[in-house]
C-alpha cells in the first residue's frame, strides 16, 4: 500500500522561501503558533533586553559623573604638582591659577609672582636690587630650529615659608621631564640622618653652637652649558611684568610667549649639580671640602667647623664665632646669604637649643594641624591612643598562624590616592620627630597598591591618633657619641606570612649596657622574604640593623667621632648564640649569608652583639601593633612632653628680658 502524503500547511507570504519540506513545516508551525512557546527562550530574551536597557541608563548617568571625576583628578594633579597653598577659611588647597583668581589672595600672590619674574629677568618696578638675568623673553622665531623639540613648559610652585625673608614664595620652575640633557644630573645632598647626628655632635661638644645659613637664588646664579627654552601663556604672567617687558609685542597669535634660560633654574635636571659643582670650587679655595664618603657633609681643613648642606640650606656647627664668620664671608663673596645665629629651624624641623643643660629639642609645631585641615579630618569625639588596630593576643595557643589578608571590598582611585597622600604626609613627621607613626604607616603603605575598605578604616584611625596626641618632641642629650642599637623581630605578624623587623638607633656612651637617648633612626620594616622560624626572623632583623649601622659608623667617623665595636642588642637567645658561635647550626641554608655576614663583622670588631630580655629591648615597639594602653605607657620613653619645650622657651625669654634690663 502506498502511504498517503500528509497535508502541508500553507506558508505565509511574509516568510522566506523554504528550501525543503522540513524547513517549510517548521516555518509554517512557527508562523501559525505566533510567539515562541519555549518559556526558557522567552526569559532569556527578556533578560537580554533588560540588560541592554540598564547598560544604556547606566552609561547616561555615568557620563556627567565621569566628567566630574576627570575634572577633579586634573585639579588634584595640578595641586599636587604645584605644592598648593591652603585657604585658611575653607581648608582647600589652592594652586597658582586659583590664587591669582581668588579675591582675597590675588593681590598678594600677584606681587609675589611679579617679584619672582623680576629676580629671574632684569627686575620689576625698581624693587629687585640684584636681578639675576637668568631668563630673557624672546620671540618664537628666535628659538633655533634644532632645539624646538626641546621646548618645555613652565609652572609655578607656591608655598608659605615663615622662616624666609619673603614668606609668600612663588617659584617659577621648568618642566624638567621634557628636557633631554646628555650629562650627569645627580646632586649630592645631606639626608636627615646626617643632620640629626650633627645636632647630637653640637650638644656633645663643649663650647659648640649651631647656626643656619641660606643662599638666596642658589640655582639662579649658575651658568648653563647650553640654553634651555620655555613656552608659556601670557595669562599666567602678572600684568605688571607684561606691561614692563612689553610681552604682547613678542607673543604669538595664540597668546604664548617664549623664554630662554641661560642660567640655572628650579626644575632643570642639571641645575642642582651645576650649582653644587660651582659652590664646591669656590669653597675648596678657602679650605672647605665635602666628605668623599658622606654626601652633603662639609668641614674645614684646620678650623673647628662642620656643616651639612641640603640644597641651599647650611646647618653649621662651630666652636668659636670667628669660624662661622669666616664661612659667612666666604659665601658672601659670591652669593647673597641669610643667617640665623639662633639656629631655630632647619630642614623643616624646629630646634630649641639648651646649651646650659646641653640638650636640643626637635619638634614640628603646627604640622599636624595643617595636615588634618588639608585632609578635611575632624577631631574625634573620643581620644584615640592606638595608631593602628592591635593584634589580639591568644593566650595558651600552641601554634602561630600567619596573619590573614583583608577580604573587604577594594577602594576606588580617589580613595587609593587619599591613602597614599596620608602616608607620604606623615612619613616625614615620623622620620623627623614622631617615630610612633612608622609602624602603622609601614603597614598601611604595604596595602596602598591595592587598598580596601579596611585600609581606609586604618588610615582614619591613624588620623584620629595624630589628632588626639600633643605635639611630638624628641630630645638629644650630650653623650660620648658612641653608636648603640636595639634589634627585634615579630614572626608572621604581617599578611602573606611576612615578618617585621624593628630597630632603635641612638648615640650614648661606652657602657656595657648603653643608656637610652633620643633616636637618630628608627626602623619599622616588613621583611621581604618569608622566614621559616622566629630565629631566622631575628637574624634577618639583626642583619638589617647591622647593615644600617655600618653607614652610621662611617658618618660618625667622618664627623670626628671614632667608634668602638657597636653594641647591638637582641632579645632572642638563639640568634645571639648563632652569631656569637655559641651554637653551631646544622641546617641553616636559608639564613647562611646573614649569620655568616654578622659573624664576619663581629670578628672585625665592628659590632658587639649581646642578649637582654624583651622588656628591655626598645626595638620591640616597632615590630608589632600594640593596644592603646601600651602606646600610652611607651610613648613617654621616646617622646618628650611638649611642656618641657614651653618651659624652656619661657625661661629663655625671661633671661633675655633680665639681660636687656641689666
Amino acid at each position: 500500500r502506498r502511504r498517503k502524503k500528509r497535508p502541508v500547511a500553507a506558508v505565509p507570504p511574509t516568510s522566506p522561501p523554504a528550501h525543503n519540506t522540513r524547513s517549510r513545516t517548521k516555518a509554517a508551525a512557527k508562523a501559525a503558533s505566533g510567539p515562541a512557546h519555549n518559556l526558557r527562550e522567552t526569559k532569556a530574551r527578556a533578560k537580554h533586553i533588560e540588560r541592554i536597557a540598564k547598560a544604556k541608563a547606566k552609561a547616561e548617568t555615568k557620563r556627567p559623573q565621569r566628567r566630574i571625576e576627570r575634572r577633579i583628578k586634573r585639579l588634584e594633579n595640578e595641586i599636587h604638582q604645584a605644592l598648593a597653598v591652603m585657604d585658611k577659611s575653607s581648608g582647600k588647597m589652592l594652586n597658582y591659577r586659583q590664587l591669582m583668581r581668588h579675591p582675597t589672595y590675588k593681590k598678594t600672590w600677584s606681587l609675589s609672582s611679579a617679584n619672582e619674574f623680576g629676580r629671574l629677568a632684569n627686575g620689576v618696578g625698581g624693587r629687585i636690587k640684584n636681578p639675576t638675568n637668568t631668563i630673557k623673553f624672546i620671540r618664537k622665531d628666535e628659538v633655533p630650529h634644532d632645539r624646538r623639540k626641546d621646548v618645555t613648559y613652565g609652572q609655578f610652585v607656591c608655598s608659605v615659608r615663615p622662616e624666609k625673608a619673603e614668606p609668600n614664595r612663588t617659584r617659577f620652575t621648568v618642566g624638567g621631564d621634557r628636557i633631554n640633557y646628555p650629562g650627569e644630573v645627580a646632586t649630592p645632598t645631606a639626608e636627615m640622618l646626617v643632620a640629626k647626628m650633627l645636632f647630637n655632635s653640637v650638644v656633645s661638644t663643649p663650647g659648640a653652637k649651631f647656626m643656619t645659613m641660606d643662599i638666596s637664588n642658589f640655582y639662579l646664579m649658575t651658568p648653563l652649558k647650553r640654553p634651555e627654552y620655555i613656552r608659556m601663556k601670557l595669562t599666567d604672567i602678572p600684568d605688571e611684568i607684561i606691561n614692563e617687558y612689553k610681552l604682547r609685542e613678542k607673543a604669538t597669535p595664540d597668546g604664548s610667549i617664549y623664554i630662554v634660560a641661560n642660567r640655572g633654574m628650579y626644575g632643570l635636571p642639571q641645575a642642582g649639580l651645576l650649582a653644587n659643582e660651582l659652590l664646591e670650587k669656590r669653597l675648596n679655595k678657602n679650605g672647605y671640602h665635602q666628605s668623599k664618603l658622606v654626601p652633603g657633609l662639609w668641614k674645614h681643613d684646620t678650623r673647628p667647623i662642620q656643616f651639612t648642606l641640603v640644597v641651599d640650606d647650611f646647618g653649621v656647627k662651630y666652636e668659636g664665632e670667628e669660624h662661622a664668620l669666616h664661612l659667612k664671608q666666604t659665601l658672601e663673596q659670591h652669593y647673597k646669604v641669610t643667617t640665623d645665629w639662633t639656629g631655630t629651624r632647619y630642614i623643616g624641623i624646629t630646634l630649641d637649643w639648651d646649651y646650659v643643660r646641653r640638650q636640643v629639642h626637635l619638634s614640628m609645631p603646627g604640622y599636624v594641624a595643617k595636615a588634618l585641615k588639608q585632609f578635611q579630618h575632624t577631631m574625634p569625639t573620643r581620644k584615640q591612643h592606638s595608631p593602628y588596630p592591635s593584634t589580639k593576643i591568644e593566650y595558651g595557643a600552641k601554634k602561630q598562624y600567619a596573619t590573614q589578608a583583608s577580604t573587604a571590598p577594594p577602594l576606588d582611585k580617589k580613595g587609593k590616592k587619599f591613602i597614599q597622600q596620608v602616608c607620604g604626609k606623615f612619613l616625614f613627621l615620623g622620620r623627623a620627630v614622631d617615630s610612633t607613626l612608622l609602624c602603622p604607616i609601614s603597614a598601611i603603605a604595604s596595602q596602598s597598591a591595592t587598598p580596601t575598605e579596611d585600609t581606609m578604616r586604618q588610615t582614619k584611625q591613624l588620623l584620629d591618633y595624630v589628632a588626639s596626641q600633643e605635639e611630638a618632641v624628641i630630645t638629644y642629650q650630650a653623650s660620648e657619641m658612641k653608636l648603640a642599637a636595639h634589634s627585634d623581630a615579630s614572626y608572621l605578624s604581617e599578611p602573606k606570612a611576612r615578618s617585621r623587623a624593628g630597630g632603635h638607633f641612638f648615640l650614648s656612651n661606652g657602657a656595657d649596657i648603653p643608656p637610652n637617648n633620643g633616636a637618630i633612626l628608627n626602623i619599622a620594616h616588613i621583611i621581604k622574604h618569608v622566614m621559616s622560624s622566629a630565629t631566622e626572623a631575628e637574624l634577618a632583623a639583626l642583619y638589617i640593623m647591622a647593615r644600617e649601622a655600618v653607614y652610621i659608623r662611617i658618618i660618625l667617623e667622618e664627623m670626628g667621632h671614632p667608634q668602638p665595636p657597636t653594641p647591638l642588642q637582641t632579645d632572642n637567645s638563639m640568634a645571639d648564640g648563632v652569631v656569637n658561635s655559641k651554637i653551631t647550626p646544622k641546617r641553616t641554608k636559608a639564613m647562611d649569608m646573614r649569620f655568616h655576614w654578622l659573624r664576619d663583622r663581629e670578628c672585625q670588631e665592628q659590632f658587639r652583639i649581646y642578649w637582654r630580655p624583651g622588656k628591655q629591648n626598645y626595638a620591640d615597639y616597632w615590630t608589632k601593633h600594640h593596644p592603646a594602653k601600651h602606646h600610652t605607657n611607651i610613648r613617654r620613653q621616646f617622646i618628650t612632653p611638649y611642656l618641657m619645650v614651653e618651659m624652656l622657651r619661657q625661661e629663655q625669654n625671661q633671661n633675655k628680658l633680665a639681660a636687656a634690663a641689666a
